[in-house]
């Protein structure tokens, strides 16, 4: 959904950026996104259906300007992998350090507090890389 939420508004503000989604391992690689995301992000607008998960490779540190976790836990776990020499700063997603909660094990309202989160966070974060 960051992924998705992020793109629209970069787009919406003229902002060329790439934008990719990986995760810290491969249990899902390959895989569509999580059809309750795909459904909450759709009835706000945005299209993440084409999305397929992948995990994080070592070249994305040295590929990518900035690596963005939805956690904290994400957070230390990319750093731990991050090889010597990476370019990449590695941060939260939401500007003000708050933890995005995963919303899989829970019901639709966990996507769409998920989702306010991250509208929130991407609008400001397209502000900061203008």
């Amino acid at each position: 959904m960051g992924q998705g939420v992020l793109e629209a508004r970069a787009a919406e503000a003229g902002l060329e950026i790439a934008v990719d989604s990986a995760g810290i391992g491969a249990w899902h690689a390959g895989n569509p996104p999580n059809p309750r995301g795909v459904a909450a992000a759709r009835a706000r607008g945005y299209d993440t259906s084409a999305q397929r998960s992948r995990q994080i490779r070592p070249a994305d540190f040295h590929d990518f300007d900035l690596i963005l976790a939805m956690d904290a836990s994400n957070v230390a776990d990319l750093r731990r992998l991050a090889p010597d020499g990476a370019r990449a700063v590695i941060r939260l997603f939401h500007p003000d350090g708050l933890d995005i909660p995963d919303p899989y094990h829970g019901g639709p309202e966990d996507y769409e507090h998920a989702l306010d989160m991250i509208e929130h966070a991407a609008a400001r974060l397209v502000v900061d890389l203008a």
